[in-house]
């Protein structure tokens, strides 16, 4: 039983952590801003379910071969650019008419969970932070560490989720504005495409 002032402890580190500026969340903010909330509380359960690879990746210790393997590093860092920089290459060719009807029409469900699981999976530096972060709150002494794993990693994935949904709402509400304008439309389709190219960066190079 893992006591409840460590519990808390968590809870606000995993807060912090979700709410300080990194790739996850950034992305949820520019898919918000140009689909619309219903867009990014879609991505969002899409990387909290990737978050869900990564959990049991640390439970199982396979997070461990990515640490110690720079083939499987590098691999999964190139695959993760390469799909950010598909991302950025559909923005730049996006203009205000198709930001328009993607806003009121709404965007395939299922591609939207689906961008938001490949997003966090194919970022090999979470697996990585899940294996040195998690294991930080658990303690043999309590009882089964792969249980204590899992737990934090359900309560770490329940925070990210109220924090990313909280981003995407606000986001949302951004874009409703942008949505009535052409030319911030076409404005906000070129800085999604720079954020996705220099997230591809700092997934490779950073």
């Amino acid at each position: 039983m893992i006591p409840a002032e460590t519990l808390l402890l968590f809870l606000l580190a995993s807060a912090a952590l979700a709410i300080a500026p990194g790739p996850d969340n950034i992305f949820v903010l520019t898919q918000s801003a140009m689909h619309g909330a219903r867009a990014g509380f879609i991505i969002t359960l899409g990387l909290c379910t990737g978050l869900l690879v990564h959990i049991a990746a640390v439970a199982g210790g396979v997070a461990a071969v990515l640490q110690t393997s720079a083939l499987a590093f590098t691999v999964l860092k190139l695959a993760g650019a390469g799909y950010l920089l598909y991302l950025a290459w559909q923005a730049f060719r996006a203009g205000s008419a198709q930001i328009g009807a993607a806003r009121s029409e709404g965007l395939d469900a299922r591609a939207l969970y689906v961008r938001g699981i490949v997003m966090n999976v194919s970022n090999p530096k979470v697996a990585i932070f899940f294996l040195a972060f998690l294991p930080q709150f658990a303690d043999p002494a309590r009882g089964a560490v792969v249980i204590q794993i899992l737990v934090l990693g359900a309560l770490f994935m329940v925070t990210a989720w109220v924090v990313f949904s909280g981003i995407a709402w606000a986001a949302g509400g951004i874009g409703d504005w942008l949505g009535r304008s052409r030319g911030a439309q076409v404005a906000i389709n070129r800085m999604a495409g720079v954020v996705f190219v220099l997230l591809a960066c700092r997934l490779v190079f950073g």
